[in-house]
């Protein structure tokens, strides 16, 4: 065999080695991370839950979710252990991180305030940056022969479409006629 045919193989079986290594340390590192847990440490699940953890045995670990409430998680349902400083940040809400950025409210009425007042001033209208529109032009009243007028004119265009419809109908079925 020449080594250009066996050289494809090895540069896969080489990939796939590198693969599971990486995977491996992977599942070590978060096995460790497990094992040296200790009681008072904060976790995060798997699925995203934070909690306290008050008792590790050898599968199991006993979490503190809320004061007072436990709950007994495997081992492996454990995400991370968070350092005390960042869980104590989570759960108490507090970034210290961002503490010099401007608070975003919850509900738009603080954002409206100034505008609010100005709306009282202009007669309770909010400028939503519409030009307004003209008032409507007063109907004249139209005599009863012309009235009459417009509505035979109205039949009239009603009779020619709706014959134009005729016509298109019988159309298709002469032409389904011709097929057969």
């Amino acid at each position: 065999m020449n080594i250009v045919t066996l050289l494809p193989f090895i540069v896969l079986i080489g990939a796939m080695f590198l693969m599971t290594r990486s995977a491996k340390k992977k599942q070590q590192a978060a096995a460790q991370m497990r094992n040296e847990m200790q009681a008072g440490t904060g976790v995060r699940t798997i699925g995203g839950m934070y909690a306290t953890v008050k008792e590790v045995h050898d599968e199991t670990v006993l979490l503190e979710v809320a004061p007072g409430v436990h709950a007994i998680y495997a081992k492996n349902a454990i995400g991370a252990v968070i350092a005390d400083e960042e869980y104590n940040r989570i759960l108490d809400g507090a970034d210290p991180l961002h503490a010099d950025e401007p608070v975003v409210p919850d509900d738009a009425s603080s954002l409206t305030a100034g505008t609010a007042g100005e709306a009282t001033e202009k007669g309770d209208k909010i400028d939503l940056g519409k030009a307004e529109t003209p008032a409507a032009e007063p109907v004249e009243e139209k005599p009863a022969a012309a009235e009459a007028k417009d509505t035979k004119a109205a039949d009239d265009v009603k009779d020619t479409v709706k014959a134009d419809a005729d016509t298109a109908k019988d159309d298709k079925k002469s032409g389904d006629d011709d097929a057969k």
